[in-house]
């Protein structure tokens, strides 16, 4: 991304599931004060996903995963990184009994772009979701349309 930044956040977090919590109302917040409440939820739950893959894969214990969110004319870019760089995420699907599994399927549904890139310790997961959303080609969804499952 080579466009000149308009807001910028960078915060590291414990490896623990409460920090993704954290992470993802942290974001949910900074998209509306930035002026995109209509990107909040998306950007929340982009958060939350790879957030969440940092914890569960990527992180070692007492070492930090960060949060990175950039906001340019054209692009919100997330990225989320962790100190293993030699466990690289992959795309799979899931089965219907799987627990876990579904995160980057997520990612790759709701964001417009996402990849990874190496760092000199571990890697960062990063992906963009274009300010104004076109459709995708697989259908739109975001997550403001989830319902919530009632059991």
């Amino acid at each position: 991304m080579s466009e000149v930044p308009l807001q910028y956040d960078r915060l590291d977090y414990t490896p623990l599931p409460k920090s993704v919590t954290l992470a993802r109302h942290r974001a949910h917040r900074l998209l509306a004060e930035w002026g995109h409440p209509e990107l909040a939820a998306d950007t929340a739950l982009l958060v939350s996903e790879l957030g969440g893959n940092a914890v569960l894969h990527g992180c070692l214990r007492d070492r930090l995963f960060r949060v990175e969110l950039t906001l340019t004319e054209r692009v919100v870019r997330i990225a989320v990184s962790d100190p293993k760089g030699e466990l690289r995420p992959n795309l799979r699907e899931a089965t219907e009994d799987d627990m876990f599994g579904r995160g980057l399927l997520i990612v790759s549904q709701i964001a417009d772009r996402w990849g990874v890139h190496e760092l000199t310790v571990g890697k960062a997961v990063w992906c963009e979701l274009d300010v104004v959303r076109q459709q995708h080609s697989h259908g739109p969804f975001h997550a403001d349309q989830l319902t919530p499952v009632v059991p």
